[in-house]
C-alpha cells in the first residue's frame, strides 16, 4: 500500500504539471489571438513598432538581426506569421522588393493586400535615387533621423486605425518616442560642422549613407552602391580610392551586415585605419550596443564624428 501511495503521488504531480502547462499555453494563445498581429520585415521596423505598441500587439520580425534584408529567403514560420497577420510593415523604397523580390512573393503567398494589411513605413519619405540607376530608389531612408521620425508617425497612424481601442496608448508612447528622436536629430544636424569639409568624407562598403550624408553635412563615398550588385570590383575600388586620395579623410568605416574584406583592402591601399563598425540594415542582437533604432543611430553619429575628427 505504501509503494502504491508513493507511486500515485508523483503521477498526480506529473499530471498536474502537464495540465498547468497546457492551460497556461492555451491562455497565452488566447491572449495572443485577441491582440493585433503585426509583422515587420526587419529589426529596425520591429523596434519602432515595439516602441509605439509596447505589449499591446503580437509582433513577429522576418529578417533576423545581422542578416541582410536586400536578399532573403522566407522560412515557413515567416509565411505562417504573415498569413495570420493583421498588419505587415515593410520599408519599401525597393529594399525588400529589389533583387529576388522575396517580399512581393511572400505577400502574394499570404494573400495580403497593399494598404489593407500591407503598409510601407517609408510612405511619407521623399526618396533619393541610386547614382548607378537613377530610376531606382535608394532604400536606406531610416539613416536620416528625420525620415525615421516619419516612419514612426506612419506606424502610429496605422496601429491607431487598426486597433482603435488602444489608440490613446499608442499615441502617448509615440509622442514620447518621437520627442527623443527629434532631440537626437536636432543635435546631429550641428554635430559635424566642427570638422573641416575635406575631412568629412564618409567611406563605407555599401552606399547606404546618402540620406545620412544629406541630413548631417558629410560626403558619402563607397565601394559598391547597394548590396544586391557586384561588390568590390576593380573599377569600384579604383573609384573609391580616387575619392579618398582627393580628400583629407582620417578613417574608414565598415558596416555590421557586410564582409569587411573589401574595406580591409582599401585600408591597406590607403594606410587609413578602419575606425569602427557602424549599423545600416540591421540592429545589433538584443542586449548588445545598438539593439534599438535610437541606440543604433546614436552609435553611428558618435563613431562617425570621432573617426572623421582628428581623434
Amino acid at each position: 500500500m505504501k509503494k502504491l501511495i508513493l507511486t500515485v503521488i508523483p503521477l498526480a504531480l506529473l499530471l498536474g504539471g502537464v495540465l498547468y502547462f497546457v492551460n497556461h499555453h492555451k491562455s497565452a494563445d488566447q491572449q495572443s489571438s485577441n491582440q493585433l498581429r503585426v509583422v515587420t520585415t526587419n529589426s529596425i521596423l520591429e523596434d519602432m513598432v515595439r516602441q509605439v505598441a509596447g505589449d499591446k500587439v503580437a509582433l513577429h520580425s522576418i529578417v533576423a538581426r545581422g542578416v541582410d534584408p536586400h536578399e532573403y529567403e522566407p522560412k515557413p514560420t515567416d509565411i505562417s506569421e504573415t498569413t495570420q497577420a493583421d498588419v505587415i510593415f515593410h520599408n519599401g523604397l525597393n529594399l525588400e522588393t529589389g533583387g529576388s523580390g522575396w517580399f512581393s512573393k511572400l505577400i502574394k503567398t499570404a494573400h495580403k493586400k497593399d494598404r489593407e494589411q500591407v503598409f510601407e513605413a517609408s510612405d511619407a519619405v521623399t526618396p533619393l535615387y541610386l547614382t548607378t540607376n537613377q530610376s531606382e530608389q535608394d532604400p536606406h531612408a531610416w539613416l536620416d533621423l528625420g525620415n525615421g521620425i516619419r516612419y514612426v508617425e506612419t506606424i502610429t497612424a496605422v496601429l491607431k486605425a487598426k486597433d482603435p481601442k488602444h489608440a490613446n496608448y499608442y499615441q502617448e508612447r509615440s509622442d514620447t518616442y518621437l520627442a527623443k528622436l527629434k532631440k537626437l536629430d536636432a543635435a546631429a544636424k550641428e554635430k559635424f560642422l566642427d570638422i573641416p569639409e575635406k575631412q568629412r568624407l564618409l567611406v563605407t562598403s555599401e552606399g547606404a549613407f546618402k540620406y545620412f550624408s544629406k541630413a548631417y553635412h558629410v560626403i558619402p563615398a563607397y565601394i559598391w552602391e547597394i548590396n544586391t550588385e557586384s561588390q568590390g570590383t576593380p573599377e569600384q575600388m579604383a573609384e573609391v580610392l580616387a575619392k579618398i586620395n582627393a580628400s583629407e579623410v582620417k578613417a574608414l568605416f565598415v558596416e555590421t551586415s557586410v564582409s569587411p574584406k573589401s574595406m580591409a583592402q582599401v585600408s591597406k591601399e590607403t594606410g587609413l585605419p578602419i575606425y569602427s563598425k557602424i549599423f545600416t540594415d540591421s540592429l545589433a542582437k538584443k542586449g548588445e550596443i545598438g539593439d534599438t533604432y535610437y541606440d543604433m543611430m546614436k552609435w553611428n553619429l558618435d563613431k562617425i564624428h570621432q573617426g572623421l575628427s582628428d581623434y
